[in-house]
């Protein structure tokens, strides 16, 4: 039985005609690699509310794959843009300076969870940003070898397309890929069946024993350049890692000369509770990648890090022909005024505690529903066909449930190794009620599938 909506308005089903007309000249105009997960049209949106082409009002719980912490167009942010697109909308950082441009790298080196002087790279996407962070490890330490993990993903570039671990979905027929890449296991422990009798402490003594036989059996740590991590993997689950192989890790980084590269694309910008993930661990990275909440909706990313490395590569080594774009530089200095100023944080525990606690009840009730997990306001829950043998369920019975709460009112993407797994990124701004009623259809869809 549902209960009555107070925020969630539906004048036609979902997708109503306006929308399946809008996606029908999608899929003529674009290609079919360029995925959707639902099958709506959006006309406008606000907070956590968005409006389609039909005139539903829905609640948004993908928060624009993770780009809209601060909401969808918050007013500061949208002045921000006018203002600077009346005056510049573009003159290339390879070019010229503008302000916006030195103000964003200078608040970025401020805030950033690295110590000491750092240097800011803007770019335009998080996996820009992640090639120049790899490129920056690779001149700083004259190596070429990069350690990344099973379950990352970090973009859809050739290098990002070699580091990311999930074959089907983002490499499949687009080999053969960048060399030098060798992959150890992420410390996954839901997933350690075999291990289900050990504690969380003797599960994470064994992943890390597996990274230090690679450094004997695949790559010699002397010829390490960087070490890439998310701190909570995103595409693979939001897992986070447990602070003691992150500890861990930090220490064979100094102990081998590796630069630790945190790639905080989807969980930056207050998403877990803290401004960046990286400061739940008590280490920080040596470079950190940064994008989507950095810009309030607007493309922009960036790649910080201590100075010295930020340095090494050479003159015209770095950058592209928008990197630093004035609009997109003012839309990012507006929202991280907002982060700051509207503790968002703080709201990210606050909604995020909210949502564990509903997630953690259904978990309780609902026998598919096999885990929830994930950092403040960055959930996921992972379905099961049983709780005991942790089987993932079937893609179909998962997207049934994305396909539930799209059908309702509610947007949701899937995340996970196995595609089993449903990930809230509502935007941190969202009401405590929208929440509650956006969890109501949640809840439905996974008693339905």
């Amino acid at each position: 039985m549902t209960k009555p909506r107070k925020h969630i308005h539906l004048k036609t089903e979902l997708p109503g005609p306006n929308s399946r007309a809008l996606v029908a000249r999608r899929e003529a105009a674009m290609p079919l690699g360029f995925a959707k997960s639902t099958p709506l049209g959006v006309r406008r949106a606000h907070g956590a509310l968005v409006e389609d082409v039909d005139g539903n009002t829905l609640i948004d719980f993908t928060g624009g794959i993770g780009v809209l912490n601060v909401g969808h167009t918050p007013t500061e942010v949208v002045e921000a843009i006018r203002a600077q697109a009346g005056d510049l909308i573009h003159i290339s950082g390879l070019v010229a300076t503008t302000e916006a441009h030195v103000r964003l790298a200078e608040k970025l080196c401020e805030i950033a969870p690295i110590p000491g002087p750092k240097k800011a790279m803007i770019n335009n996407s998080g996996a820009e940003a992640v090639e120049a962070a790899i490129a920056t490890a690779r001149a700083a330490t004259g190596r070429q070898a990069i350690i990344a993990f099973e379950g990352a993903y970090h973009g859809r570039t050739l290098l990002g397309q070699s580091l990311t671990s999930k074959y089907a979905l983002f490499k499949k027929n687009f080999g053969p890929f960048a060399p030098e890449i060798y992959r150890v296991p992420y410390p996954y422990l839901y997933r350690m069946v075999a291990a289900d009798g050990m504690s969380d402490a003797q599960k994470v003594e064994l992943v890390w024993e597996s990274f230090e036989r690679a450094l004997i059996a695949h790559v010699a740590p002397e010829a390490v350049a960087a070490v890439i991590v998310e701190p909570v993997q995103g595409e693979g689950g939001f897992i986070p890692m447990p602070v003691e192989f992150m500890r861990r890790l930090r220490a064979a980084c100094d102990r081998y000369g590796i630069v630790l590269i945190a790639d905080e694309v989807q969980s930056g910008f207050a998403r877990t509770g803290r401004m960046f993930a990286m400061e739940h661990f008590g280490v920080s990275p040596d470079i950190i990648t940064l994008a989507k909440s950095m810009g309030g909706g607007m493309p922009i990313a960036a790649t910080v890090g201590r100075a010295e490395l930020m340095d090494k590569p050479h003159p015209g080594g770095l950058g592209g022909t928008y990197s630093g774009n004035p609009v997109a530089c003012a839309a990012a200095l507006a929202a991280i005024d907002l982060l700051e100023k509207d503790d968002l944080p703080a709201r990210a525990r606050h909604v995020g505690g909210i949502a564990c606690d509903r997630l953690r009840d259904m978990q309780g009730r609902i026998p598919i529903l096999g885990d929830v997990r994930g950092l403040g306001a960055m959930l996921a829950i992972e379905l099961v066909e049983d709780k005991a043998s942790k089987k993932p369920l079937a893609v179909e019975r998962t997207l049934s449930v994305v396909n539930y709460a799209a059908r309702n009112g509610v947007l949701m993407i899937r995340c996970g190794l196995y595609s089993n797994g449903v990930r809230f990124l509502f935007p941190l701004v969202i009401s405590d009620s929208e929440l509650q009623e956006g969890l109501d259809v949640v809840e439905e869809g996974l008693l339905q599938a």
